[in-house]
């Protein structure tokens, strides 16, 4: 599991803009009739050294946008194109957001303060460019249920909600509106690589690959740079794929456009974590073929990687880039291991062991439907914990033959461990946090629910 962050000092940076313009547009912030903040992560300011703003200060620069000392003077939308459900768009760009601001960390590690909601930029299109509250509100409780159960990625930094009423066909109108800020390791994405590969344009192309390796990766570009940094993202990707299927999270819409070059998952729309192990589970209500459902995830991020390779043939031979596009799948089924061997919290065995318990397992729970968040409470530390007769059924056989054979690994002394029932997201609970903030504006439900994730986020890192 990912380590909780660590306070650090304010360290702003600007790097972004020793790349060509020819990347991103500067634009300006909407100017809102209210602003009303509704939610600010102190834990992941502490580590960027903003933890110190008061309310007032917080909502000048991540309400109406006011300049972060030493950061970006002005707002960037980046400028990239993408494959939409394999469908490549060549009109896109950061259509209601932008890069706000960068910092480093305590690690070193740049940092970017992107928006969503924040106005229109020359990409939105026919868009308003605004966000739903409610939008937001699921924003916060997916990244903060990903980074409790140990995925890379980007964290909800701050929710204000801006006095307009929005008008949405997959929602309720007229409906609150919001603009939000999220902490990631970078703003630049896959798609960003095939725009240039589609303009034909390799001084910007290199002047990415190196800003990406050096920036983003804190790797020296080497004699091939653009297999390195493909080798890099294969199998960074390779642990996103596998993080998702462990925590069972379905991201529903992984286009080129939303798969970060950091490998980090970022950009929740309409996401659910999937009930029970159902490889045909969607997220999305537009994705009628499945394209993106939960057992189809590791296929589909693995085909982004090849739509990258293919960018950066621009750059370097074909020969050079296969190799790296095939690490991925060995890469995958070792990050799959990892990641549920830790959910499960024992400790790993021989090669051929761990895989019989992991094919045990998903037999077992796709089989009988079992609820996936249920399963790994009670089988936390590979015992079964709770007296329950639901794992006697003989589908679970095997399961419980092989995890007999495994050690647990970190204490279970926490008292998360103790609760009746798991901390758990499905869409159910996501609409019953919603209805008190719509019909009476009561955040109460919503605020204990994060404190929930984080208790058993701490539970789970032992």
């Amino acid at each position: 599991m990912t380590a909780a962050p660590q306070p650090a000092a304010y360290r702003p940076e600007r790097t972004i803009l020793t790349l060509p313009a020819t990347l991103y547009d500067p634009v300006s912030a909407a100017d809102f009739p209210e602003t009303i903040l509704r939610f600010r992560n102190d834990r992941h300011a502490a580590a960027v050294g903003l933890d110190h703003l008061d309310d007032r200060a917080w909502l000048r620069h991540f309400g109406r946008f006011e300049t972060l000392p030493g950061s970006l003077e002005r707002p960037l939308a980046l400028r990239y194109h993408g494959h939409q459900f394999r469908h490549y768009n060549p009109d896109l760009g950061d259509g209601r957001g932008f890069l706000f601001a960068q910092l480093r960390d305590g690690a070193d590690r740049l940092l970017d303060l992107g928006t969503k909601g924040s106005g229109t930029t020359p990409w939105s299109r026919s868009g308003d460019g605004r966000l739903t509250l409610k939008g937001g509100v699921r924003e916060i409780l997916a990244t903060e249920m990903l980074e409790a159960l140990g995925v890379h990625t980007s964290k909800t930094f701050s929710l204000v909600e801006t006095g307009e009423a929005l008008h949405r066909g997959d929602e309720p109108s007229p409906t609150r509106s919001a603009v939000m800020v999220r902490l990631s390791h970078g703003h630049i994405r896959i798609g960003s690589f095939q725009r240039l590969a589609t303009l034909g344009d390799a001084e910007s192309m290199g002047a990415l690959v190196a800003y990406c390796l050096t920036e983003l990766y804190g790797d020296a570009p080497g004699a091939e740079p653009e297999a390195q940094l493909l080798g890099h993202v294969a199998r960074g990707t390779a642990r996103l794929a596998a993080s998702y299927m462990a925590a069972g999270f379905v991201h529903g819409v992984l286009n080129t456009d939303n798969i970060a070059i950091t490998a980090e998952s970022f950009d929740y729309g309409p996401w659910r974590f999937a009930p029970t192990w159902d490889s045909e589970f969607t997220a999305a209500y537009f994705d009628h073929q499945g394209l993106y459902a939960f057992g189809r995830q590791p296929g589909a991020i693995h085909w982004n990687v090849v739509q990258l390779a293919i960018a950066l043939r621009t750059l370097a031979p074909a020969e050079a880039l296969a190799p790296m596009v095939d690490l991925y799948s060995p890469a995958y089924e070792t990050a799959f291991r990892a990641a549920i061997l830790a959910r499960l919290g024992v400790r790993s065995r021989e090669e051929a062991d761990d895989f019989a318990l992991l094919g045990a397992m998903e037999t077992a729970l796709a089989e009988t439907g079992t609820s996936i968040d249920r399963f790994f409470f009670d089988w936390r530390g590979g015992r079964l914990r709770t007296a329950t007769t639901a794992y006697d059924d003989p589908r679970f056989a095997e399961f419980r033959a092989v995890a007999a054979t495994f050690e647990p690994v970190g204490p279970l002394d926490h008292s998360y461990w103790s609760d009746a029932d798991p901390c758990a997201m499905p869409i159910a609970v996501v609409e019953a946090l919603w209805e008190p903030i719509a019909a009476r504006d009561d955040w109460g439900p919503f605020h204990a629910k994060v404190a929930a994730i984080r208790r058993m986020g701490d539970a789970l890192r032992g």
